[in-house]
């Protein structure tokens, strides 16, 4: 090995360390453990309740399903600025009774603001909204950056997206600053390549605490997986259900992955649902699951998915895998997305 490559291997060691050494306080990460089932442990030291409750779409009945949520025991609530959905979360958290420092909270900056200068006021516009000081992970929500304003969705003449000139690498380095700054207790990346993975860490100091994509049993990324775990950074798995979701039409005819007979007849060994067993298959490989719902007893059989899967059954549905991914936004957005990744379209 190389003086370079030794002093560089150096480097992110002292930087896990002094990540570890700013973890939240022992007393607060008790109280959370307390509350919620599985909990993992970010690069930080910081605990994340390993099922979240996923706040995409249906913006107007969010307020009412972080409530309930938060009522029946989840304690990690997942949004994103272009979800439009933060003030509903920060209505319903307090709603809820909760007290802050047992929730988990993530957000994510939108496409419209990569510029360095323009991702602290996207932050601040995110606690604002959420009611909040700080967020416990903040993400960049794609590595593809719009052109930059209030427009999240800027189009030319001809309707398609303008993209914008920042880097993903300058954007991130803002959101180390506020990481710095303590606006968020730790950061990191979603939807993005290996290749993008790679050179983020190459040229960054400080290691993206998670990583949020697609994952599911027909989508398992065994290799991404692995070097995740790796470089120590943790993965959350949206769209856990895989093409459950009507937005994804490629999967209308093949289907439902919840309803895969794998899944299913395992689900009866435990008396569980198929969708049950996906996300304790998730949550067994060590990732965060992040299921979504508006519906009262779909909210608390989800979170009845946090159980332990016997092993034989673990490497059942490691077996159904049919590299099937369902969202892919590339032409949309003028990036080509998970270059290097397994999944075609479903």
């Amino acid at each position: 090995m190389s003086s370079k490559a030794i002093n560089s291997a150096v480097n992110r060691v002292g930087q896990v360390t002094q990540q570890l050494s700013s973890q939240a306080p022992i007393k607060q990460q008790l109280r959370m453990s307390s509350t919620a089932n599985t909990v993992h442990r970010l690069n930080t030291g910081a605990p994340m309740p390993a099922l979240g409750f996923g706040t995409w779409q249906d913006k107007d009945a969010q307020e009412s399903a972080v409530e309930t949520a938060l009522k029946v025991g989840y304690r990690h609530i997942d949004t994103a600025r272009i979800y439009g959905t933060e003030p509903m979360v920060a209505a319903g958290i307090k709603k809820s009774g909760v007290p802050r420092d047992q929730i988990f909270i993530t957000t994510k900056l939108w496409n419209n603001q990569h510029d360095p200068k323009s991702v602290e006021p996207a932050l601040d516009a995110s606690l604002k909204d959420l009611g909040v000081d700080y967020v416990d992970l903040y993400l960049m929500h794609w590595p593809s950056p719009f052109q930059d304003g209030d427009n999240k969705f800027p189009k030319d003449n001809d309707g398609a997206v303008i993209p914008g000139s920042a880097d993903y690498v300058d954007t991130y380095k803002a959101m180390e600053e506020c990481q710095k700054k303590g606006k968020t207790k730790a950061i990191g990346v979603s939807n993005f390549s290996q290749s993008e993975m790679e050179r983020l860490l190459k040229e960054t100091s400080i290691v993206p605490a998670a990583h949020q994509l697609e994952m599911h049993p027909w989508l398992q990324q065994h290799g991404f997986d692995k070097w995740h775990n790796d470089k120590g950074i943790h993965i959350m798995q949206y769209s856990p259900f895989g093409n459950q979701n009507p937005i994804y039409d490629g999967g209308k005819d093949m289907g439902k992955l919840i309803e895969d007979p794998t899944l299913v007849e395992i689900g009866k060994k435990y008396g569980k649902s198929g969708a049950q067993v996906a996300l304790a298959w998730g949550i067994a490989h060590g990732r965060t699951v992040l299921p979504k719902s508006k519906t009262e007893s779909r909210i608390k059989d989800n979170l009845e998915g946090d159980f332990k899967l016997d092993s034989e059954d673990v490497e059942k549905i490691d077996g159904i895998d049919k590299k099937l991914r369902f969202n892919d936004p590339s032409k949309n957005f003028k990036w080509n997305f998970y270059a290097d990744l397994e999944g075609k379209q479903g």
